[in-house]
């Protein structure tokens, strides 16, 4: 079974009901529940992901939609060890890089994000979700 790292773009675009993106998020989201694949995310893509949900909705829906979340994703701590490596790297964007961290501290197989260019030197295989999906026969 995949263990794949999804980045915060890419719960947004479920979360946030994003038309481009919404099939091939929600065919992946689908496998998470059915046992198919394993999705991790940092726990930072928790706090993201309400601040700018907050923003559109009510917190109360916001929450309840980050409730769901959980049920289908493992978090990945946003512990000391990767601060530690986030503070060192040579990633542009901080973020990104606490997103590539945690990715390899839950030995993922693949990190999931719709911004590859980001990702250019990971040692990690990084694909979009309908990439993905593509490749995966789903």
């Amino acid at each position: 079974m995949d263990k794949i790292f999804v980045d915060t773009n890419i719960v947004l675009d479920l979360l946030s009901k994003r038309i481009k993106y919404l099939p091939e998020t929600q065919i992946l989201f689908t496998l998470a529940a059915q046992n198919k694949i394993q999705l991790y995310v940092s726990t930072l893509t928790f706090a993201n992901a309400h601040y700018i949900m907050a923003h559109q909705m009510k917190i109360r829906d916001a929450r309840k939609k980050l409730r769901k979340l959980k049920s289908l994703v493992h978090p990945v701590a946003f512990d000391e060890r990767i601060l530690e490596l986030t503070l060192e790297a040579s990633f542009k964007d901080y973020e990104d890089s606490i997103q590539y961290y945690s990715a390899l501290s839950c030995a993922a197989d693949i990190l999931l994000t719709r911004n590859k260019k980001d990702f250019k030197s990971s040692d990690l295989p990084v694909l979009n979700a309908k990439e993905y999906l593509i490749l995966s026969n789903f």
